[in-house]
């Protein structure tokens, strides 16, 4: 069950702002909320709160918010788990183990064999006489030429 819930938390961290946000807040409110509809506005509510954190983050402070936000998802997630009796615990572990399946399948990258997959932030820099291109589709990205002796 910590794997689990450890892979809930994860999943929950890494959807906070991408597109696929908005179903995976719905459906991890709904997984938490079990039917009621006051536990589940509050779990939306704490999920907001998770997006405006990392949000919110300096980018020097992000990877410490994300482990944090990640962890206290588990935690959240193992209390419920551990709440429950042996048969609905399994069930209700099985409805997750969907969603985080249903997450991945929407958030997977893929790149033929001369691409580049990224699945997250990706930065790009030359400098001190380094070179750095990026090539997508019809757009290409990259160092301009170095200036010619009459503009030096």
């Amino acid at each position: 069950m910590t794997a689990l819930a450890a892979a809930g938390g994860t999943a929950v961290v890494q959807a906070a702002g991408t597109d696929a946000w908005s179903g995976v807040r719905q459906q991890v409110a709904r997984w938490f909320g079990r039917g009621n509809p006051q536990r589940e506005h509050a779990e939306l509510e704490r999920l907001d709160q998770t997006v405006g954190e990392l949000e919110s983050a300096r980018p020097t402070d992000v990877e410490r918010v994300r482990i944090r936000q990640e962890a206290a998802w588990q935690g959240r997630i193992e209390a419920l788990l551990e709440s429950l009796e042996d048969i609905e615990r399994a069930r209700v572990a099985d409805e997750l183990r969907t969603l985080l399946v249903q997450q991945a399948s929407h958030s997977s990258v893929s790149a033929d064999q001369s691409g580049l997959a990224v699945g997250g932030n990706l930065d790009v820099r030359a400098d001190h006489g380094s070179a750095a291109a990026v090539t997508m589709g019809n757009v290409t990205l990259g160092n301009p030429s170095p200036p010619g002796p009459h503009q030096d």
